[in-house]
């Protein structure tokens, strides 16, 4: 009699978590989509003609959906009219097929611009001009480094690298905030030529 006592309940909770098990199951069946599970090259998967039937893509994403415009607005020319000019000159390299890639970081620039402005202020044109060549390494053309270069250029004494960034800096922006500097260097540098 006491095996009777101890087996009810515990006959009662087995088939209790039994059944919930199996609702359990059910429940998760009825709720996931169906698959096939055909191999690729079984006769369920061929056309009727025998040939393999195409995949379903209509799940699939498309590199087309995705692909971005990188074309130039219609105003570009007129907006930038010496953006070719520079561009061309930043690609003017020797007579080889290969060509150097340099690592874009103008965060780097920008810290290598303040820096070379912390030793310009204080005269030291030697480390002022490395700096801002760094500045250029990290981001070509930009026009701020580009026209300190050639201040640097032209304390140091080298006339001719000075002239040659200060043009290129009016060639980047013509019309920018230190044009009028770069003008005014460049017709110092002529006189005293």
């Amino acid at each position: 009699m006491r095996r009777s006592v101890f087996l009810t309940p515990f006959l009662t909770w087995f088939f209790a978590c039994l059944l919930l098990s199996a609702w359990g199951l059910a429940q998760q069946d009825a709720s996931s989509p169906q698959t096939s599970s055909s191999p690729k090259n079984s006769p369920s998967s061929q056309s009727p003609s025998g040939k393999p039937a195409e995949p379903d893509t209509s799940q699939e994403s498309s590199s087309r959906d995705t692909r971005v415009d990188t074309t130039p607005p219609r105003d570009d020319d007129k907006n930038h009219p010496y953006s070719h000019d520079v561009a061309s000159d930043l690609e003017a390299s020797p007579a080889s097929d290969v060509q150097e890639f340099h690592p874009w970081n103008p965060y780097k620039a920008g810290k290598d611009i303040q820096v070379g402005d912390f030793y310009f202020k204080r005269g030291n044109f030697k480390a002022a001009l490395d700096r801002y060549k760094e500045a250029l390494y990290y981001k070509q053309g930009d026009a701020v480094a580009t026209f300190r270069v050639g201040e640097c250029q032209e304390k140091l004494g080298n006339k001719g690298e000075a002239r040659k960034y200060f043009e290129q800096y009016l060639k980047i922006l013509p019309e920018g905030p230190l044009a009028k500097n770069a003008h005014a260097s460049l017709a110092k540098l002529d006189k005293s030529h």
